[in-house]
């Protein structure tokens, strides 16, 4: 029978000879998903022998992987802020960038006497954004929107999971009445698309990635009709669109724009709020 150190080390080199990115620690992830542990604690299990059953689970998952799957799809969930979301092809995979827009807005919002208040998240795919903050701020009022009704079904599990009381509303780009708008849009340009790793290109729905600017001009011409005076806007942008996103949204019943980087040192958040037509000079 063969030990985890030994499947551990066959997974990684499979999986390398498929040019799969970061092979060791799929294959990590993969054992651990499949033998029931942390990752970590692999390497306390080192000379354990897997049974005939978890040898042939870990096959068939490698296969999978090595074809260029996102482990988010082949083990159905990812986890994000601190808890564990339901994933499927129908939606895109959460990002780490993306906790950090949450952290942004949510440490934004705890300023402010949000309760009452609305916020939409517009495109809400698996919900990550709106439920994170749902679950981090329980008296704001959240609405989910999304064009996908597979999506909604999907974020509609997210939140029954976690008991949380949202609205899901769906429809193309679709804002009601509400004091903040958050969206991470499909920005991603035709050239950067053609260019993405294979298992984002292949596997993720084309059309929560593919948009370049279109998505945030049709943003910046109906958030106005919706959004109360004094609202605020929190947007994830590409890393090369930080100054065509100030331009776009430079006219005076804007105020406060700001581009704020990720880790990496990249434009990746635009925030701004919204004057109301009658209070611009």
């Amino acid at each position: 029978m063969k030990t985890v150190q030994e499947i551990l080390s066959r997974s990684t080199h499979y999986l390398e000879k498929r040019q799969v990115q970061g092979a060791r620690r799929s294959s990590e992830e993969i054992l651990a998903y499949v033998l029931g542990c942390k990752r970590l604690d692999l390497y306390l299990r080192s000379l354990m022998p897997l049974q005939e059953e978890e040898l042939q689970k870990v096959r068939e998952l490698l296969k999978k992987r090595g074809e260029g799957r996102p482990l988010a799809y082949i083990f159905g969930y990812v986890d994000f802020y601190g808890y564990r979301l339901k994933i499927t092809p129908d939606v895109l995979i959460p990002r780490q960038e993306t906790e950090i827009l949450v952290d942004l807005v949510v440490k934004e919002i705890r300023q402010e006497d949000f309760k009452q208040k609305v916020l939409w998240d517009i495109g809400a795919g698996s919900g990550c954004i709106g439920l994170s903050i749902k679950k981090a701020l329980p008296e704001l009022q959240v609405v989910l929107s999304d064009i996908s009704k597979k999506a909604l079904e999907i974020a509609r599990e997210n939140a029954a999971s976690h008991e949380l009381d949202v609205t899901f509303v769906e429809g193309d780009l679709y804002l009601g009445k509400g004091d903040y708008v958050v969206c991470n849009p499909p920005y991603v340009t035709q050239g950067e698309y053609e260019n993405l790793d294979r298992e984002v290109r292949d596997f993720e729905p084309k059309e929560a990635l593919l948009g370049g600017m279109g998505f945030y001009e049709r943003l910046q011409r109906e958030i106005p009709l919706h959004l109360a005076p004094g609202g605020k806007v929190f947007f994830e942008i590409g890393k090369d669109q930080g100054g065509e996103i100030l331009k776009l949204f430079s006219k005076p019943i804007w105020h406060k724009q700001r581009v704020i980087k990720d880790w990496a040192g990249h434009d990746r958040f635009f925030f701004l709020e919204f004057r109301g037509f009658s209070n611009v000079n």
